[in-house]
């Protein structure tokens, strides 16, 4: 029963939470991604390379001789491409994404810190004791 309590323990802290809710948005932020890269971006490089399907280059090294029963070797590189494609554009977005949420919380440290110097400050101790005194002064000239 303890090792089910840590565990219980463990799976709410806040940091695992945050990590699950993140693994998530991220996977489906992917699935995003890769629809712009492949429905959007790469139909506009195609259109500007000859109708070039990026995904689907090749290097042959060796042709196939089917006669022989030899296979060709041939180095699909157009995925490797793609792929590289797809991680520039997540790693961008997620630049702006931190740039932008970092920019935000500069501007609320901002005006935290001006209505901070908007409130007066407290008095000193021995403002407080000086006040006390002056006081006390004031009520024994009266009696």
């Amino acid at each position: 029963m303890k090792f089910l309590d840590e565990f219980k323990t463990f799976i709410m802290r806040g940091n695992v939470v945050d990590m699950a809710v993140g693994v998530v948005v991220g996977g489906a932020f992917k699935s995003i991604v890769d629809s712009l890269v492949k429905d959007i971006i790469m139909p506009c490089i195609g259109a500007l390379t000859g109708k070039v399907d990026i995904s689907k280059l090749s290097l042959t090294i060796l042709e196939a001789n089917e006669a022989a029963g030899e296979k060709g070797l041939v180095i699909p590189y157009g995925n490797f491409l793609q792929q590289i494609i797809n991680f520039l554009i997540i790693a961008f977005s997620i630049f702006c994404v931190v740039k932008l949420i970092n920019t935000v919380h500069v501007k609320f440290l901002k005006k935290a810190e001006e209505k901070k110097e908007e409130t007066p400050a407290a008095p000193t101790q021995e403002e407080l004791l000086s006040e006390i005194r002056d006081l006390l002064k004031e009520q024994n000239n009266q009696n």
